[in-house]
């Protein structure tokens, strides 16, 4: 079941509404130029985990978009009231808690924003078990291109995810099951839905890897996470610049991000990578410690 609470000043704690029946206007500027941010993030327990860099990072995208985001107190009573109706409706497991900002109907100059909540589904969870192939794909611009076009919005979490998700139903036609973008000139960039962490370890030193953010990728709230809680563990850290050749090099690759955490990955291209289980296991202990 999909819960609904929308952000309306009339309401304090948010307007729930029915996620089988109509709720916004056909002239939603989301809906029709996918002109909105959003965030996704985990809730165990009926708690969200990661809220303050959710809520950072969504007033970031929103900024980009000169979007005007209501203020985190709305959204976190919002949120409270639609995770209190999905617990009472699925129970405690896991959640996928979503926030959306849109430009609003057109001509109104009044964003439209809500959250939804829904149990996580069970394929999310067999991917973070049993780990992912992913396919290398072309992004189709260069890493040194955000800076010098923000009219881009790389780096911003918005509504339009038209390219991610046809480059995730590409891999699956292709026999993988997600992407890992490079830019044109070479770089390692991220997944369709995830940050790209891999795992080297030479002479006992552990270093965890991750592209740079300069290259136009979203910053990702798990990596920044697991980051802390490894460099805290003893783990060297370290930010790109990533090439192909350093993930078929690595001791390990993961895809991270907030619903699946860390999810192995076990090929590239249809070819096998190394892969190791004790330090997912460890990196997976930290994660779940910290969040």
């Amino acid at each position: 079941m999909t819960t609904l609470v929308f952000l309306d000043p009339a309401f304090e704690d948010g307007r729930p509404a029915d996620a089988a029946e109509p709720q916004l206007l056909a002239t939603d500027l989301g809906v029709t130029r996918g002109d909105g941010v959003f965030e996704s993030l985990l809730a165990v327990g009926g708690r969200p985990r990661k809220l303050p860099a959710h809520l950072a990072r969504l007033a970031g995208s929103a900024a980009a978009l000169q979007i005007e985001a209501p203020p985190n107190a709305a959204w976190e009573r919002a949120i409270a009231t639609a995770l209190a109706r999905q617990v009472q409706a699925d129970g405690d497991g896991p959640a996928v808690v979503r926030l959306f900002l849109t430009r609003g109907p057109e001509g109104t100059g009044t964003p439209t924003a809500w959250v939804s909540a829904a149990p996580v589904p069970a394929a999310t969870l067999a991917q973070r078990e049993h780990g992912v192939k992913v396919l290398l794909l072309d992004r189709g611009y260069d890493s040194l291109d955000a800076p010098q076009q923000p009219w881009l919005l790389l780096g911003a979490k918005t509504l339009s995810y038209a390219v991610n998700m046809a480059a995730i139903r590409h891999a699956k036609a292709n026999g993988a099951d997600d992407v890992i973008f490079t830019s044109s000139d070479g770089r390692v960039l991220e997944g369709a839905t995830s940050t790209v962490l891999l795992a080297m370890e030479q002479d006992g030193v552990r270093t965890l890897l991750t592209p740079e953010l300069e290259s136009g990728i979203l910053a990702g709230t798990t990596q920044a996470a697991v980051f802390d809680a490894a460099g805290k563990a003893g783990w060297a850290l370290g930010y790109g610049p990533l090439e192909p050749s350093h993930l078929l090099e690595a001791d390990a690759v993961w895809l991270a991000s907030s619903i699946r955490l860390l999810a192995p990955v076990t090929h590239i291209d249809g070819e096998p990578i190394r892969t190791s289980q004790r330090l997912t296991s460890e990196l997976s202990a930290l994660v779940e410690d910290i969040l």
